[in-house]
């Protein structure tokens, strides 16, 4: 056991000069980035305990280079986990992929190597996982239940292939999976990226041409009427931004109480959340665009800045019918992540 290792080599996250400690094989008991991390990691840590007592137990050589490529592919797990990713990737879960997919290769190469005598409780694990991932009809799945029922749930050394082959295939149908949470939480950040600039240089355009601005001012009879005075400047259409973006963010914290965790590393609540700041302003901007322009029946003219105010915070409200669909295609993304109901749930 290495008594310490600190930031410059030991690759792993922790906060300032923390002392870590970190055996011979990089598996660490101290802090990691999330708690889907944290339960890799500690998974990691097993696995590779397993591949230790294997290799100790003696293997032909040909066994032996399986033993040490599994070893490595659980270190490239760890160095993706250690690794500092930038901010999208760790939002998204995009460093996910990598890791996961490294220790399904050493859990099969694990199962090739285990001793005959210590495979008969594996083929339940072995079902559940499939059960998950596979379809009932599945021919591998198939055949693996029924000679389990006819071994009284043995998984028996003749059976070890038929195992190894339903193992892997639902691993890759998980793997699958995962892959289109993490597809979609990468269409959500790129949505708020370009609604944020849109955002922006609507903005910018608002102060450099003053007759941009002049479309969300209104002509009462009492004179001009602005979100502020009642001149037309490019703080007006600042104004009705920030004021979208505000009340969509009322909008989405009362939206929590719909919202489900996730014990995954993808972060897809957070992002809708914060697609609807974006969608907020913009919606905000075009609902008072659309009643200077008479396209609303019943309101030709706002009459006071309050007035105009009123109806940004409303139009912000209003994105809810909009986002609230892609929240229902968020969760449905994350609810066809499926896992196991046991302590390691990556």
């Amino acid at each position: 056991m290495r008594p310490e290792a600190t930031g410059s080599d030991s690759g792993l996250p922790f906060s300032g000069e923390r002392v870590i400690a970190m055996d011979d094989d990089g598996d660490v008991a101290g802090q990691m980035k999330s708690a889907w991390c944290a339960r890799l990691g500690a998974h990691i840590a097993e696995l590779q305990s397993q591949i230790n007592r294997i290799v100790k137990l003696g293997l032909a050589p040909a066994d032996a280079e399986l033993a040490a490529k599994a070893g490595e592919q659980l270190a490239a797990a760890r160095r993706v986990l250690g690794k500092k990713h930038r901010f999208v990737k760790r939002i998204t879960g995009l460093y996910a992929d990598a890791a996961l997919a490294n220790v399904h290769e050493a859990e099969v190469a694990i199962l090739r190597l285990l001793p005959a005598d210590e495979l008969g409780w594996r083929g339940s694990r072995i079902i559940t996982q499939a059960r998950l991932h596979l379809a009932a009809d599945d021919e591998r799945l198939v055949n693996l239940e029924a000679a389990l029922k006819r071994n009284n749930n043995v998984l028996t050394p003749d059976l070890r292939e038929l195992a190894v082959s339903t193992l892997h295939a639902a691993q890759q149908a998980e793997e699958a999976e995962r892959a289109r949470a993490c597809s979609f939480s990468q269409i959500i950040a790129a949505s708020i990226v370009i609604m944020t600039v849109i955002v922006a240089l609507f903005a910018a355009w608002g102060y450099v041409v003053p007759a941009v601005a002049e479309k969300f001012c209104f002509t009462p009879p009492e004179g001009m009427v602005c979100p502020i005075g009642h001149s037309a400047q490019g703080s007006d259409l600042l104004l009705v931004l920030f004021i979208g973006a505000l009340a969509a963010a009322l909008a989405g914290a009362v939206s929590l109480r719909s919202m489900r965790g996730t014990s995954g590393p993808y972060r897809i609540a957070v992002l809708l959340l914060v697609l609807r700041l974006p969608v907020g302003a913009l919606s905000a901007a075009l609902g008072i665009l659309l009643i200077s322009g008479e396209f609303l029946p019943g309101l030709s003219s706002l009459d006071s800045e309050a007035q105009i105010v009123a109806w940004a915070a409303a139009f912000g409200i209003l994105q809810e019918t909009v986002t609230r669909a892609v929240d229902k295609q968020g969760q449905l993304v994350l609810d066809n992540v499926r896992a196991p109901n046991r302590g390691f749930e990556p």
